[in-house]
């Protein structure tokens, strides 16, 4: 009897840990809600320029390119925001801006940015044209890690912050400026999609044999690995070249580039990474899209070997669809997604439209 009430016990402790760790999400239904955009610029806020001493409206020009966590029961984007509407696209200065929501859709702002350009010695790398594109993920200990963008007019560069609030941000300076004595500091590097797990309600960072991995890149995609999150070390191939796990591909709607979204999940198909691709504007494009268009795909990996790819999606997820994601500062329309969470037993993908707004699709 004892025998089989441990038995019993045993069962049911695998069951429940079992289903705790399941990760089998269905993310082929997404739909986009009546409410979007869900955010807009305002040329209401107001913010004292660290770098100008002169009061700038942050976000009078645009907003867009989000990132999304959950924290305290609320959704919480980290948005780009543009400050001078006459300027031509990629000719502003980029700021990142905080917004929550209690449901996902509707939300309210922070008053001011929380990382922008500042007099610290990473403004070589940031200024003029700020801080963009972040990607956002939490460690198991309650740290948050932003991957995102700086702009300097020059050159961008895949840079690392951290906070314990999502306020207050220690800048950490370029993911790459200590790999290979340098090599990859000053090569154009971009959209970071660092690896996460499900443990419990929380999405967290993700080690695999012992490391952290990051997918990055806009045009092609390459694996970088790391031991603290803020110092990173990208693949190399047999020439000491930076190795593409995906590339673009004829004839589809990622013909042109393909570049990462959100952070990458763990699930029980393998490491998933909903990424952005860009139709071609020549011969090689996909037909059945505009030319120029950005639209959202899904790629699957490996989780015993990352750089090996188990799906990959031949048409879109996700396209411009709606008149303010066919219009903006992107004419050719847009849905770039940097933002994935779980919320309330559904998903949120954000995604920036047209440079211009912040879009929504949800999915269960």
């Amino acid at each position: 009897m004892k025998r089989r009430i441990f038995y019993l016990l045993f069962l049911l402790l695998t069951i429940g840990c079992s289903n705790q760790s399941s990760t089998k999400w269905d993310f082929k239904s997404f739909y986009k809600p009546a409410e979007n955009p869900v955010l807009k610029a305002d040329s209401s806020f107001t913010f004292a320029d660290p770098v100008k001493n002169v009061l700038v409206k942050w976000q009078k020009a645009d907003v867009f390119n989000p990132a999304a966590i959950v924290k305290d029961n609320k959704i919480c984007l980290l948005y780009r925001s543009e400050d001078n509407p006459a300027a031509i696209l990629g000719g502003r200065t980029s700021r990142i801006g905080l917004a929550y929501s209690e449901d996902g859709i509707h939300f309210t702002k922070y008053p001011t940015p929380v990382l922008y350009p500042d007099s610290s010695k990473f403004m070589q790398y940031d200024w003029p044209g700020g801080c963009e594109d972040p990607r956002i993920v939490q460690t198991e200990d309650s740290l948050y890690v932003l991957a995102y963008t700086s702009w300097n007019y020059k050159l961008a560069r895949l840079s690392i912050a951290v906070s314990k609030d999502l306020v207050h941000w220690e800048k950490k300076g370029p993911a790459f400026a200590k790999a290979y004595n340098g090599k990859f500091l000053d090569i154009w590097s971009k959209s970071g999609s660092i690896i996460t797990k499900k443990v419990g309600d929380r999405m967290v960072t993700a080690r695999i044999k012992g490391k952290y991995g990051m997918y990055w890149g806009e045009n092609f995609v390459n694996l970088a690995w790391s031991d603290n999150l803020t110092d990173w070390y990208p693949s190399l191939n047999e020439n000491g070249e930076l190795k593409a796990v995906i590339s673009p591909r004829k004839n589809k709607f990622d013909s042109n580039l393909t570049e990462c979204g959100p952070p990458a999940i763990i699930t029980d198909e393998g490491i998933v990474l909903f990424y952005n691709g860009k139709n071609s504007e020549g011969e090689d494009s996909e037909t059945k899209l505009p030319k120029g268009t950005y639209s959202v795909g899904k790629v699957v990996f490996d989780i015993n070997n990352p750089e090996k790819t188990v799906s990959r999606s031949d048409t879109c997820l996700l396209k411009p669809t709606l008149p303010h994601e066919l219009s903006g500062q992107y004419k050719s329309g847009t849905t770039f997604s940097e933002g994935l969470v779980y919320f309330h037993e559904k998903w949120f993908l954000y995604y920036g439209t047209a440079d211009s707004f912040v879009g929504v699709a949800i999915s269960k």
